[in-house]
């Protein structure tokens, strides 16, 4: 009597404003016997929506697409499909932006230079050992930007720039999104974090450690 071995199927959900990217990935995944697309998403709101729906084994998240903060699309991606696996992809590798996604429960940050052979190894990982997670970035890049304790959040860098371009609280608002009461809570965080007692004492002080740059 034949035994017939079943393989399981891995169901990825990939994420990138760049259809052409999109297409080159589908390509890249579909290559492999036991991986198969369940969806595509182009946008931070479409993405939770797909992945809602479909509930896949991985996402494939790139950090920069329209309506999109890649921290908060994180926890509402795990919010709506909990089983999900997170790998994030990116141009850019700030170790603070690494660090703060880590926190927030992805099993792998990947610069887009790696290979095809690593981008496969690593969506096998993520669902062959909940434990593990992979990071893949630029050479050097740990030590270009160390990252400590007190560092500001992704977010928190992101308010602290909107304030050093002379936006109010509301106007910062809504350009992240957020509520006025979210902004407030961040510069707070930041004022204690840089023992800062001022929007321009946090600016300056944030500049002078490279944490921000100065806008002109």
């Amino acid at each position: 009597m034949s035994t017939t071995v079943q393989t399981r199927t891995v169901g990825i959900l990939i994420a990138d404003d760049h259809t052409l990217l999109r297409e080159a990935m589908r390509d890249v995944l579909l290559a492999e016997d036991d991986f198969r697309v369940v969806g595509e998403a182009a946008d931070g709101e479409s993405v939770v929506e797909v992945a809602a729906r479909t509930q896949p084994d991985v996402v494939l998240l790139d950090v920069e697409m329209p309506r999109h903060h890649p921290v908060n699309t994180v926890q509402e991606l795990l919010a709506a499909s909990p089983r999900t696996r997170v790998i994030v992809l990116s141009m850019y590798d700030d170790p603070r932006l690494v660090q703060e996604l880590l926190e927030t429960g992805i099993c792998g940050y990947l610069h887009k230079s790696v290979s095809r052979r690593d981008l496969v190894a690593a969506i096998r990982g993520a669902c062959g050992d909940l434990r593990r997670v992979t990071v893949l970035v630029s050479q050097g890049a740990f030590s270009q930007a160390p990252v400590t304790t007190g560092a500001l959040s992704y977010r928190e860098q992101e308010v602290l720039t909107l304030v050093a371009s002379a936006m109010s609280n509301r106007q910062i608002a809504g350009k992240l999104c957020i509520t006025e009461g979210t902004v407030k809570r961040h510069l707070r965080n930041i004022f204690g974090k840089l023992d800062a007692v001022s929007r321009i004492d946090a600016v300056n002080k944030a500049v002078s450690a490279s944490i921000i740059r100065s806008v002109r």
